[in-house]
This record gives C-alpha cells, structure tokens and sequence, in this order.
C-alpha cells in the first residue's frame, strides 16, 4: 500500500537532509560540523531541518544508522539470492577498498571523533551496535560460504571481526595520509588466503 502523500514527502525530506549531512561528515568530520553546514548543503530552511533533528548529533545518529541499514539490505539481498560466496565477498571487498582509497567519501574520521568526543557511558551502546552490525553483515557474507561449500571456518564470528579490524586499521592509516593502494592490496590479499585454507 503506497505511503500517504504527507508521509511520502516528509520521508523525502529528511532522506535529503541525511544525504545532504552525510557528505558534509564526510568532507568534514565531526566536530567541525555545524548545523549550518547541513543547512547550506541541503538547502532547507533552518526551521525546517529542526522539525526532525533537534542537533548534530541527532543527524550523525541517523546518518549512521541509515548507511548501515543500507549496507545490511544490500548484502541480505544477495544472501537471499544464493549468489556465488567470491562474488558477494569481492563486492564488498571492492566496496572497502573504493572508500578507503577516497578517504573523503568515509564517515570513519566523523565516528572517531563522535566517539572520542563524547563521554564514555553516552557512546558504549552505540559503538557496541556499530561492531556488531559490523561483524553481523561480514558474518552473513562468511556464512554464505561456508554453506556453499567455499571456504571451512569453524568460528565465523571470530573471523568477521578479524576482517573489520584490519580494514578498520588500514582507515586509521587512510586517515593519516599513510595508505597506498599496494597495502590495501596486500592486506586484503592475505584475507583471502586465510578464508580459502581457514579450518
């Protein structure tokens, strides 16, 4: 059943916000960010964008939570569908080394300084769920091979968080100016030969 047309509008406009506020924690972090900045990038009114979020963070919240959401159905989708384990494992390896290599299209420098800014109890929750959506969607992908037979891994979990923990290292290393695309290579190269001889 379609959305009301009140509904339909308001959730364009907010997802116009959220793209909007997105490229502007890219380009410039957190901290930086004011929510004039997210104004002038979406060009609604400021009273308009106070209808939906009363701060900064309320949109860093949201952006976050959409890109996961967006990145969780992807992967679901292909899942579902049974495609080929490599193929699914290569997009989303594809996917981690085109944001590495265009730092300035990662929210990673936003969501540490969100992190390291904030007091210790207000962001344990949300950097608990960040990792295990995390780990949750490479689970999903190792899974998937495992079930087609492509790779034999005992402890999935474990491995997940191997894989997010070293593209998580190569972005501190994007951060700083210090990653090439050789390393990249490397790096993601002997995770592949770990997933084909896990046992």
């Amino acid at each position: 059943m379609p959305l009301p047309h009140f509904e339909k509008k308001r959730q364009d406009k907010q997802k116009k916000i959220v793209d909007a506020a997105r490229r502007v924690f890219c380009r410039k972090g957190f901290l930086a960010v004011k929510m004039q900045d997210i104004i002038n990038e979406c060009g609604i009114s400021r009273g308009g964008i106070y209808i939906y979020y009363a701060s900064v963070d309320e949109v860093f919240l949201d952006v976050v939570q959409r890109r996961n959401a967006e990145g969780m159905t992807s992967i679901s989708e292909a899942v579902d569908a049974r495609q080929p384990f490599w193929a699914v494992y290569d997009a989303y390896m594809a996917k981690q080394k085109a944001r590495l290599t265009n730092f300035e299209n990662s929210l990673f420098r936003a969501y540490c300084e969100y992190i390291f800014s904030r007091p210790r109890q207000a962001v344990d929750a949300f950097r608990d769920a960040q990792l295990r959506h995390l780990r949750g969607s490479v689970a999903a992908i190792l899974q998937l091979g495992v079930a087609q037979g492509e790779i034999k891994a005992q402890d999935i979990d474990d491995l997940a968080v191997h894989i997010i923990a070293v593209i998580d290292g190569l972005s501190v290393l994007a951060m700083g100016d210090a990653l090439t695309d050789g390393l990249v290579d490397t790096q993601f190269a002997i995770i592949s030969r770990t997933l084909k001889g896990a046992e």
